[in-house]
């Protein structure tokens, strides 16, 4: 087992993964019933504290967050894609996404999927994000 030093929490380390494979990532625990289930804003910080090593802007601001969606057991299932198949830390940022946002209160258990279509372009990025890397 290793430890993800920034979120201080055990966490798998996938095999390397084939160039534009598609995968899924897990973490988390059910919640109890009757627990508080937390609200999108709170994933999506959580989200946010994630970054590609090459790139220094987070996932989210990125635009590799495709889907999110948070169920009222407060599991969440998250789509996502990266900014190229070769990307040496594709079997890797998935399972950093995921145990990310497991470690929010109020989330159960989490569901990354790694998928390639649509294809990422720049297009997808937030103002601050092109703002960041110098994109007009």
């Amino acid at each position: 087992m290793s430890y993800d030093h920034e979120m201080g929490s055990p966490m798998r380390i996938p095999a390397p993964m084939p160039p534009g494979e598609e995968m899924t990532a897990r973490a988390g625990e059910p919640l109890p019933e009757g627990a508080t289930v937390a609200d999108r804003e709170a994933v999506i910080g959580a989200l946010r504290t994630v970054h590609d090593p090459e790139i220094p802007v987070n996932i989210y601001d990125l635009g590799l967050i495709y889907d999110l969606g948070i169920h009222t057991d407060g599991s969440v299932r998250i789509e996502m894609s990266l900014t190229a198949p070769a990307c040496p830390v594709a079997g890797e940022i998935p399972y950093w996404v995921a145990n990310a946002v497991a470690d929010v209160e109020g989330i159960g258990e989490v569901e990354v999927n790694l998928i390639w279509d649509p294809p990422w372009d720049m297009e997808r990025m937030s103002g601050d994000a092109k703002l960041a890397l110098g994109i007009d």
